[in-house]
């Protein structure tokens, strides 16, 4: 093979290269963009307008969620939690509190990795072992799925899909992850993104973040509350968003 040959081979192979990945994590690729809003809704977390889901992930965290909660409870607010099962195993008592607590459980996978580098069975495998954990932990059976990163694949969907789980992502998010977040980065962030009719997405551990960078969306939540309320939005769980339930598997 001539050098022009290899090159051309090598630019070809890059490209199916892209192609599969591009495939692979379409779902993610579609549902997170404006193009995405509109074609597939219900995965990218868009509602009835007037209305703002508020969820978390990676919990439930003994040194952060119980704070979660007592914030909530003094803004008289309900989110959706999508637990992870490893985290949910150790701290079953705590999992059952966020839903005797009237939050809504969802799912957030087992372990928090990313779709892209498993294969669609272990992602299944996953996805079926977070959902026994939570239930059985939480008490309640959850409706809703969120994978690790945002990066859905193909596989995650189909998985998903045979838990009797329904995916979806979010339209703004507070990047309450970072090391520099603060409580007044978090309420910008999220005032950046969609918001009549969004799903918004924070987290209430940082077991797989910066160390400490909950408190930046704990900080967050009372101001954000209150934006959300001035624009006229009411904020709730995602089963009270209106995005269609899937039927039992």
């Amino acid at each position: 093979m001539n050098p022009r040959e290899a090159i051309a081979a090598g630019t070809a192979v890059g490209a199916a290269a892209v192609l599969g990945i591009a495939v692979h994590s379409s779902p993610s690729l579609v549902a997170l963009s404006a193009v995405g809003r509109r074609i597939s809704p219900g995965l990218a977390g868009v509602g009835r307008r007037g209305h703002v889901a508020l969820t978390f992930d990676d919990g439930p965290d003994p040194r952060s969620t119980p704070e979660f909660l007592e914030v909530l409870a003094t803004l008289g607010l309900h989110a959706t939690f999508f637990m992870l099962g490893e985290m949910a195993r150790r701290a079953p008592g705590l999992a059952a509190e966020v839903a005797a607590a009237g939050h809504e459980i969802g799912v957030h996978g087992d372990t928090h990795r990313s779709q892209l580098r498993l294969t669609p069975r272990i992602v299944a495998d996953d996805i079926a072992r977070a959902c026994d954990a939570v239930a059985t932990a939480s008490g309640a059976m959850p409706v809703w799925f969120r994978p690790p990163y945002g990066t859905l694949s193909l596989g995650g969907l189909r998985g998903a899909r045979r838990a009797g789980l329904r995916p979806v992502l979010w339209t703004a998010w507070g990047r309450d992850w970072r090391a520099d977040a603060t409580a007044d980065s978090v309420v910008a962030d999220v005032l950046h993104g969609y918001l009549d009719g969004g799903t918004v997405l924070l987290h209430d551990s940082d077991c797989t973040s910066a160390p400490d960078c909950w408190h930046s969306s704990l900080g967050a939540l009372p101001r954000l509350t209150d934006e959300l309320h001035g624009r006229s939005l009411s904020v709730g769980p995602v089963g009270e968003h209106g995005i269609a339930v899937p039927a039992a598997a």
